[in-house]
C-alpha cells in the first residue's frame, strides 16, 4: 500500500485522567507529526516528543513548518525607509469626512495634485516650489501618484483649479449659508491684505497695508463666511481697493453666482458704509448689520437727540429708532472698560504728541525757528503723528508758537468713551437686542480665521507669485486648508488649548471670558481626560512622528512590506476624536 504526500506539522495533544482521590487532570504534550494519505485515508505519524522545548521555540517551529520565513532579528530585517505620516494621515481623515476630493472637482492628475498642495499646506506650508521639495519626503506622494510631478503640473493644476472656484464656492455656500444650514441667514465678510515679493505682479499695488508694511506693494482679498467663521469664499482684489468696493463685490456673487438672498451681511463700520447701505436697500433683497462711524454717534448725542448718557444709567444696552436711519434698529452699547482703555489711550498719545512739539515750541522761544511758514511746517511735520491733531489748538505768528489742548472737545469726545451704536435691518423678530450684539461681535471670528489662514496656520503670505490666475489660485488654496483647518481645530479642541464650552454670554456687551475647563486646560497642560493638550500646530507636529516604515526581509527570498509606528497614546486619541483608524495609506 503506498503513501501519498506528507506535512510536518506541531500537533498539541491533550490527555485526561483521573488521580485516585477522582481528581480530574489532564497533561499536555506538543508531538512532532507528518501527515501523510494513505488508500484514502489520512494518517498521523510521530517523529519525536517536543515538549520539552521553551514556548518561544516552540513559536518559530509551527511558524517554519506553515511555510513562513524566519528572520534572525538585527541581521536578516532591515527598516529601508521611513516616511512622516500621522499629520497627512489626519488631515486626510478630515477632508475625506468634508468630501473635499469630490468638491473638487471629477478625477483628473490636475484634481489629485490641488489636493496635494491643500493637504500640503495644512500640514507644512511652504512655496510651491519648496512643496514638491518636502512631499518627496513624506507618504503624500506615493499614495497620491505624484512621483514625477513637477512645477509646471503644479502650476497647471493651479489653472485648473481657479477655474473651478465658483463652482466650489458655490457648493459651500449653499452647504453653509443656504436657509437649513443657516436659519439666522447671517453672512460675514472682511477684507485683508498681504505684501508682494517680487516686481512684476498683476494684482500688486500700494495701499493700506494691514500687515503694518508701509512702502510695500500688495493685494487685498476678502474673506466670507458662514456666522461659526467657517470659511465659504474668498475673493482677491488689486492692492490699492477700498474697502466699500470689496463689499460691493462680493454681494453681486452672492447674489448672481450663490443664488442666495435675504442674507444679512455683517461687517465693520468700514466695510458697510452709507453709500453701500443706500444701494443695498435700493436692492431690498440684502439687510445688513454694522456699527455707525464717531461722528454719527456723536450726531445722535447731540442735545435733545436720543443717545443720551442717562440711558446707561441702569443698564448698558439701549434700543432705539431715527428718522435718519429709516427702517433700522439702533442698538448702542457702552462698555465701562472699553471707555476706560480709551481714556487711557487718548491721555498717553496726547502726551506723545505734546512731547514731539516740545522740541519745535522750544526752537521758536529761543528764536532758532522764526517766520510763520517755516514754523508752520516744521510743526506740519510733527503735530499729527499720533493722530491728535484734532486736539490742539495752535496759533502761530513769526515769533511766536502756542499749542493747547482743546479741552472743551476733548472731554466731548470722552463722553463717549465706550460707547458704540449698531445699525441693522434685522428685525427683533429675528433678533433681539443682545442677540444683535453677539451677532456684531461674531465678526472677531473671521478676525480669527485671517490670523490663521495669514500667521498660524496656512501662511499665505508673503505672496511670491506674479500672474493674476496665480496669486487668485495660491489664495483659493490657502482658502480651501483654512476650510480644512477649521474643522481640525474645531474637532481637535480636547486636545488643544481652544476652549470647548464658552460661557453663554449673559451681557453681551461685557468682555468674553474663558470656561474654567479652558483655564484648567491652560494651567495644567491637560485635559480632564487627563491627556495632554498641546497648541494646535504643535499637535500637528507631533502626528508627523507616527512614520510609515518599509521594512526589508534578506534570507533565501528578499521581500518588502510596509508597517506603520506603533501609536503614542496621544496620536491614538486624535484618531479617535476623528472618528478613524489609523490608516497606512493616505487614499
Amino acid at each position: 500500500m503506498t503513501r501519498k504526500g506528507g506535512a510536518v506539522h506541531i500537533a498539541r495533544v491533550v490527555r485526561k485522567y483521573h488521580t485516585r482521590d477522582g481528581a480530574s487532570r489532564e497533561s499536555v504534550s506538543y508531538l512532532l507529526r507528518r501527515s501523510y494519505r494513505e488508500g484514502g485515508k489520512i494518517r498521523h505519524e510521530t517523529l519525536g516528543n517536543v515538549s520539552a522545548l521553551p514556548p518561544s521555540t516552540l513559536d518559530a517551529l509551527r511558524a517554519s513548518l506553515s511555510g513562513k520565513t524566519l528572520v534572525v532579528a538585527g541581521e536578516d530585517f532591515k527598516i529601508t525607509r521611513s516616511l512622516p505620516h500621522g499629520h497627512l494621515a489626519a488631515v486626510a481623515t478630515m477632508a475625506k469626512t468634508l468630501g473635499l476630493r469630490d468638491l473638487l472637482g471629477p478625477a483628473c492628475k490636475e484634481r489629485d495634485i490641488a489636493y496635494a498642495l491643500i493637504l500640503a499646506r495644512v500640514v507644512h506650508p511652504r512655496p510651491k516650489l519648496a512643496t514638491t521639495k518636502w512631499w518627496a519626503d513624506t507618504t503624500l506622494v506615493s499614495d497620491l501618484g505624484l512621483e514625477d510631478v513637477g512645477t509646471d503640473e503644479v502650476y497647471a493644476a493651479m489653472d485648473w483649479l481657479v477655474k473651478r472656484q465658483g463652482v466650489i464656492e458655490t457648493s459651500l455656500a449653499r452647504r453653509h449659508l443656504g436657509k437649513k444650514a443657516n436659519p439666522s441667514e447671517l453672512a460675514y465678510f472682511d477684507l485683508s491684505s498681504s505684501w508682494v515679493e517680487g516686481t512684476h505682479n498683476e494684482l500688486a499695488f500700494r495701499g493700506y497695508s494691514r500687515d503694518k508694511k508701509r512702502g510695500t506693494a500688495q493685494i487685498e482679498y476678502g474673506l466670507l463666511t458662514d456666522k461659526d467663521g467657517r470659511p465659504v469664499a474668498i475673493q482677491v482684489f488689486p492692492g490699492n481697493t477700498a474697502d466699500p468696493t470689496a463689499f460691493v463685490s462680493i454681494v453681486d456673487t452672492i447674489r448672481t453666482r450663490f443664488g442666495l438672498d435675504r442674507l444679512t451681511m455683517v461687517g465693520d463700520r468700514g466695510m458697510i458704509t452709507s453709500a453701500r447701505i443706500t444701494a443695498l436697500r435700493e436692492a431690498k433683497d440684502i439687510g445688513w448689520l454694522t456699527c455707525l462711524r464717531a461722528p454719527q454717534i456723536a450726531a445722535l448725542a447731540m442735545q435733545d437727540g436720543p443717545l443720551q448718557l442717562s440711558l446707561f444709567d441702569e443698564r448698558d444696552l439701549a434700543e432705539f429708532i431715527h428718522p435718519d436711519y429709516p427702517g433700522e434698529r439702533l442698538v448702542a452699547c457702552r462698555n465701562p472698560l472699553l471707555a476706560e482703555e480709551r481714556r487711557h489711550k487718548r491721555e498717553k498719545l496726547l502726551a506723545a504728541t505734546e512731547a514731539v512739539l516740545a522740541p519745535v515750541i522750544t526752537a521758536v522761544d529761543e528764536g532758532r525757528l522764526v517766520g510763520a511758514g517755516k514754523i508752520g511746517l516744521r510743526l506740519g511735520k510733527v503735530i499729527n503723528k499720533y493722530k491728535m491733531a484734532k486736539h490742539f489748538k495752535v496759533s502761530v505768528t513769526d515769533t511766536t508758537l502756542a499749542v493747547t489742548r482743546k479741552e472743551d472737545f476733548i472731554n466731548q469726545e470722552a463722553a463717549l468713551d465706550g460707547i458704540y451704536v449698531l445699525r441693522t435691518t434685522l428685525t427683533d423678530k429675528q433678533l433681539d437686542g443682545p442677540g444683535v450684539v453677539s451677532a456684531y461681535k461674531d465678526l472677531s471670528r473671521v478676525e480669527r480665521d485671517f490670523r490663521h489662514i495669514k500667521v498660524d496656520d496656512i501662511d499665505l503670505r508673503p505672496i511670491h507669485h506674479r500672474l493674476e490666475a496665480r496669486v487668485r489660485a495660491h489664495v483659493f488654496i490657502c482658502m480651501l486648508a483654512a476650510y480644512v483647518v477649521w474643522h481640525l481645530r474645531k474637532t481637535l479642541a480636547p486636545l488643544t488649548f481652544t476652549d470647548e464650552t464658552p460661557p453663554v454670554r449673559t451681557n453681551p456687551v461685557a468682555p468674553a471670558i474663558a470656561s474654567p475647563g479652558a483655564r484648567t486646560k491652560a494651567a495644567r497642560k491637560r485635559n480632564a481626560n487627563g491627556d495632554d493638550v498641546l497648541g494646535f500646530r504643535e499637535l500637528l507636529d507631533h502626528l508627523g512622528t507616527l512614520t510609515r516604515n518599509t521594512m526589508k526581509v534578506t534570507s533565501e527570498t528578499t521581500s518588502e512590506f510596509e508597517i506603520l509606528a506603533t501609536p503614542t497614546p496621544l496620536q491614538r486619541r486624535v484618531f479617535e476624536l476623528l472618528g478613524a483608524q489609523v490608516t497606512l495609506r493616505l487614499m
